[in-house]
């Protein structure tokens, strides 16, 4: 048989309809497409596809399971070793790891991994089918600290080890960045909250409005009786510029944008919690989250929506698919810029309390490539008298998020390094006896499935440290 050099297309929404609505933009391969995109798999016997994922899945072996329709026994290959199928399926940057390894993709396109996990992942949802066995108990107890992608990783290792689990999660619902970071039209809030529900099945507890470090410390675990404690908290500290009117009424943070549109139902008619709707929105960044920023103010009704970035299309490091439906929804890319100053006004008949006045704009200066940096990238630099102002409404800043500093004010003998991120061994062990750490935490803010490596690595030493 003659091999299809392209991958299958995803079918999506029209672009002009999913710019206003919240549905998620691709809708899954059918079971014919996922077959015929199946039959593309050469199945080579170094599988270096493998090397490239994070957290392990034999990816060979699910693709032999789906060539011959066993969808479920796909299904059961890929849980062996991930926690949240469904979830990688959308979300991760598999043209970066198991797809940039795929032999096919040296002379064609690679095989659409991601899309085939994510046709397996709903498949076995769909059938309802509920084969979990809970794992004999082991007699040993473990706190998870965030509900995140590496703390339900974490989490369900060690739960199928017969470890008695909690996970300790500060906000009311379950799925860390899953839930509040990821835009439903990404990532539907009914497929984290099964991921979730699958795990507790396996016997993990989870208490949610518990915030460690303030409810309880690090500390109070131990005193609890659990034997060992994974820190996966995240990065929720958000970064900002430190230019001129970046406190005005009107900018955001992309952590408190999203968290207000996705957790807290922003989107809503009459929201308990309020965002700024319509008018012009600046998205300063280039990353995914800048992406899922600019992409819901589209859909809360923003006019024109631009996202600034001060490098080139090539050095963007957002998911090139998500680059392109924001594209695709008529997003205005101001590449090789940089803002210098958020511009506002003041309106003292406004009923809102105006002291520190509102955005109307936001001048930025363009940009070009230098020489490379310590790490490799071009330098971008200045173009003297290139400024240029936008008219925006709303500004949102998308360039970054740090480690929380609460939990290593509250636990002595935890270190963290200069951008406050955990220090951590190759085994994810902190400086504190027993106490692990991984994803965001570590890492400042980063990918999904780099999370769920990280916990899944912590998992095994956690492990080994109490049952040698």
């Amino acid at each position: 048989m003659a091999v299809i050099p392209k991958k299958h297309e995803m079918p999506t929404q029209e672009p002009a309809v999913r710019a206003r609505n919240f549905n998620e933009v691709a809708l899954g391969y059918t079971e014919e497409i996922a077959l015929a995109e199946a039959q593309r798999c050469l199945n080579c016997k170094n599988r270096p596809c493998v090397t490239g994922c994070p957290v392990n899945v034999q990816i060979p072996d699910f693709i032999a399971k789906m060539k011959t329709g066993d969808f479920e026994g796909a299904y059961q290959v890929i849980s062996e070793t991930s926690s949240l199928p469904a979830v990688c399926g959308r979300v991760c940057p598999q043209e970066k790891q198991c797809e940039s390894k795929c032999t096919l993709g040296i002379k064609f396109e690679p095989v659409g991994i991601g899309r085939l996990e994510r046709f397996v992942a709903d498949y076995h949802r769909a059938s309802g089918a509920k084969n979990t066995v809970k794992p004999v108990p082991n007699g040993h107890r473990v706190a998870i600290v965030g509900s995140g992608p590496s703390g339900l990783t974490c989490a369900g290792d060690l739960a199928r080890k017969g470890y008695k689990v909690t996970v300790f999660e500060a906000l009311h619902v379950a799925g860390g960045v899953l839930v509040y970071g990821i835009p439903e039209f990404r990532l539907p809030k009914a497929i984290v909250a099964n991921e979730t529900e699958a795990l507790k099945e396996l016997g993990v507890d989870i208490e949610t409005n518990v915030i460690i470090g303030k409810t309880l410390t690090v500390d109070e675990l131990f005193d609890r009786g659990y034997e060992a404690v994974f820190i996966g908290s995240g990065a929720g500290l958000p970064n900002f510029m430190n230019i001129p009117g970046e406190s005005l009424k009107g900018v955001y943070s992309a952590n408190e944008f999203l968290t207000r549109s996705n957790l807290m139902k922003a989107y809503e008619t009459d929201p308990v919690t309020p965002i700024m709707k319509g008018g012009n929105v600046a998205v300063v960044g280039g990353g995914n989250v800048a992406m899922d920023a600019a992409r819901t103010a589209l859909r809360l009704g923003a006019e024109k929506v631009y996202v600034v970035y001060r490098r080139s299309l090539d050095e963007l490091p957002a998911r090139k698919e998500e680059v392109e439906h924001a594209m695709e929804e008529g997003i205005d890319f101001r590449l090789l810029c940089n803002p210098l100053e958020v511009l506002g006004y003041t309106n003292p008949d406004d009923p809102r309390d105006p002291k520190n006045g509102f955005v109307k704009g936001i001048r930025c200066i363009k940009m070009e490539l230098g020489e490379p940096d310590a790490g490799g990238r071009r330098r971008p630099v200045e173009i003297p008298g290139s400024e240029f102002e936008l008219d925006v409404d709303t500004v949102i800043i998308a360039i970054g998020t740090s480690p929380n500093p609460l939990i290593k004010s509250t636990t002595a003998g935890l270190e963290v390094n200069r951008k406050g991120g955990i220090i951590v061994d190759e085994e994810g062990l902190t400086t504190r006896t027993n106490v692990y750490a991984g994803g965001d935490a570590v890492t400042g803010a980063a990918t999904v499935i780099s999370a769920m490596g990280a916990g899944k690595t912590a998992a095994a030493a956690i492990d080994k440290a109490l049952m040698g």
